[in-house]
């Protein structure tokens, strides 16, 4: 058997014909038997790759790599089709290379738990044998995560643990998360929705998870033209927006626009667990906001701000400023312009963050404390995380507080950090590339 990669393969030719878009490929032996499934938000990218001499010298590609014979593809409409597909299939197919996630219990499935009254969707990787509606095995946990923030800004699915159950006084009077807020579930938590109709949306998200977009697609046209006719208006709008959003999964189901798991080597759930319990808070901080200041030679001075929602990125909450109030470079005076603007009368439609985490060390956290004197609305905690020797201040503490380079706190609090400088230093780029493009 060969060890050397053939760039002249049928399969490497086939493979530089592939389209740039979203889809699953199969390839395939001798035999045309499908030996591995993989998916990709770019096919032709993505599995022109395996083609490369470093996929031999990867241990895990190398012993597939000499029997490729021949690829195929399945294009998608988005990214999170293509996981959902490229699970269907493997699970059909069981291929030889995907063995280890046909046979492993330890990878992640989606759940959904069908015999609650309101059904909660969960990732995990222990599935239960009875009352549950289970789909995967996925390949990685965090594009599952990405794909369930999809959907679920569509079918509005709870994710939390509540244990909701029709005509319990209690619920009544509870307040709903942030989730909420944000439109990203319905709250039958405090029954803004009816178990009927909550059930409906579980319904079409299992149409869609079972890879029934398309007749779930007509199945919402005629409902919300009937709506319409009996004057329902408010149902029809619903269904009209369902419909949209369906429609323009291709432009929301990129899973790496809602977190980029790769940058956090641990589960998020514990960051947040562990940072209430090293900063001793009365619940777990939900929302986690990161501030940071880009610039160059005090040119084009621009600020970041972005947005975790249980440990992970939510990024229709990311923020861009430019600095309005101070020239020069003065990282601490456009600290307190930001902060101030983020906290002031304007953004009261905002969710409050239980953490907000500056970069920089006491002279930021200080300008910060003092844009909030008069604030209308103020996060919970405030930190500030200096990058030289990861040291966190805290308001009312002299000294800086070190943790272990292995706590899940600190890597949290590093990715939320790293994350604001990512997308501060982005947005720099674009004004400065802006600014130097010669006008037309």
């Amino acid at each position: 058997m060969s060890t050397k990669v053939d760039h002249n393969s049928p399969a490497s030719e086939k493979v530089k014909t592939f389209p740039h878009v979203p889809g699953v490929y199969l390839m395939k032996d001798s035999a045309e038997r499908v030996i591995y499934i993989g998916k990709a938000k770019d096919l032709r990218h993505r599995a022109g790759s395996y083609f490369h001499k470093s996929a031999l010298e990867d241990a895990r590609t190398a012993p597939l790599i000499p029997e490729i014979a021949d690829i195929d593809y399945i294009q998608t409409e988005s990214e999170v089709d293509a996981l959902l597909l490229e699970a269907r299939l493997i699970k059909d197919i069981q291929p030889k290379f995907n063995r280890d996630l046909k046979d492993s219990k330890t990878f992640p499935y989606l759940q959904i738990r069908i015999r609650e009254p309101f059904p909660r969707v969960e990732v995990t990787r222990i599935p239960k044998d009875q009352g549950v509606k289970l789909f995967g095995p996925f390949t990685k946990s965090g594009d599952l995560h990405g794909a369930i923030l999809t959907l679920q800004k569509i079918f509005k699915f709870r994710t939390c643990t509540l244990d909701i159950r029709p005509n319990d006084e209690r619920w009544r009077w509870f307040r709903p998360c942030v989730l909420h807020s944000i439109h990203q579930c319905s709250a039958p938590c405090h029954y803004r929705i009816t178990a009927e109709e909550y059930r409906k949306n579980i319904y079409r998200l299992i149409r869609v998870l079972d890879g029934k977009k398309k007749s779930l697609l007509s199945e919402l046209n005629r409902e919300m033209k009937l709506a319409a006719a009996e004057q329902r208006y408010e149902a029809a709008a619903e269904l009209r927006d369902q419909i949209h959003d369906l429609s323009t999964l291709d432009q929301r189901g990129h899973v790496e626009t809602h977190l980029q798991p790769e940058l956090f080597a641990v589960d998020p759930r514990r960051g947040v667990w562990d940072l209430k319990k090293v900063f001793k808070l009365e619940k777990i901080p939900r929302i986690i906001e990161g501030i940071d200041i880009a610039h160059l030679g005090g040119s084009d001075m621009v600020a970041s701000l972005v947005r975790f929602i249980d440990g992970l990125p939510f990024k229709p909450g990311y923020r861009r400023y430019k600095i309005k109030s101070v020239s020069g470079i003065h990282d601490v005076a456009c600290i307190a312009e930001v902060v101030m603007r983020r906290f002031s009368h304007t953004e009261m439609d905002q969710p409050v963050p239980d953490i907000l985490l500056i970069d920089g060390g006491k002279g930021q956290l200080n300008a910060a404390l003092a844009a909030l004197e008069h604030a209308p609305q103020r996060p919970g905690l405030i930190l500030a995380l200096a990058e030289q020797k990861e040291e966190i201040f805290a308001p009312d503490q002299e000294e800086s507080i070190t943790l272990s380079r292995r706590s899940f706190a600190l890597r949290l609090l590093q990715y939320v950090r790293d994350e604001a400088h990512r997308f501060a230093q982005h947005y720099h780029h674009l004004l400065r590339q802006k600014r130097f493009l010669p006008e037309e």
